[in-house]
């Protein structure tokens, strides 16, 4: 988070503080402050509860899996018994690259308490940590949608780094698509 820090402080015009301990509760208010979802509801939701932990909503008299982008909760979620895993959707390949178990980003299917996530994509293997100054530099100084080219030493993915604001200056979402997958 240091060097993204320093990153963005370099990339800002000024918008993020150089001070770390400024810096830190720019942090806070933007991933922990709360905000409300539905019009006319109470605070009840965070940008970090709805990456990295989940949330379950009801749209339409339908219930629905919100958020859930982190592979540590969906492992922990799983070792619990409260994840269906369905399967995954291979992204879009620039070569005969396959899909194995070292990739670091998949698109998964899951059922979570019994309510459907159609489509969520994660990281996978990475630290907390990376995946939140990533969002971040995306939320402060990037654009709803980000284009960034991963290489993890064995497998090159092209990533649209999605980051959605909530009540204006929070973070609503967060999350990757793999849209290019190929090795080097």
């Amino acid at each position: 988070m240091q060097f993204a820090h320093k990153y963005m402080v370099a990339n800002s015009d000024g918008e993020v503080p150089s001070d770390p301990a400024e810096f830190l509760q720019l942090l806070k208010k933007i991933w922990f402050d709360l905000y409300f979802r539905e019009r006319g509801g109470r605070p009840d939701s965070s940008g970090f509860e709805h990456v990295f932990v989940g949330e379950i909503k009801e749209k339409n008299g339908e219930k629905e899996v919100s958020g859930f982008h982190n592979w540590v909760q969906f492992y922990l979620s799983e070792k619990r018994g409260e994840v269906n895993y369905k399967g995954y959707i291979k992204p879009r390949s620039r070569s005969d690259a396959e899909t194995n178990a070292d990739d670091q980003i998949l698109t998964l299917q899951f059922e979570w308490h019994g309510v459907e996530k159609k489509v969520g994509t994660s990281f996978i293997g990475v630290s907390p940590e990376f995946e939140m100054a990533l969002y971040t530099i995306c939320f402060l100084v990037g654009q709803e949608q980000n284009t960034i080219e991963l290489d993890t030493g064995d497998d090159c993915f092209e990533l649209n780094c999605r980051c959605y604001k909530m009540a204006r200056d929070k973070i609503g979402t967060s999350f990757v698509e793999a849209s290019a997958h190929w090795e080097e």
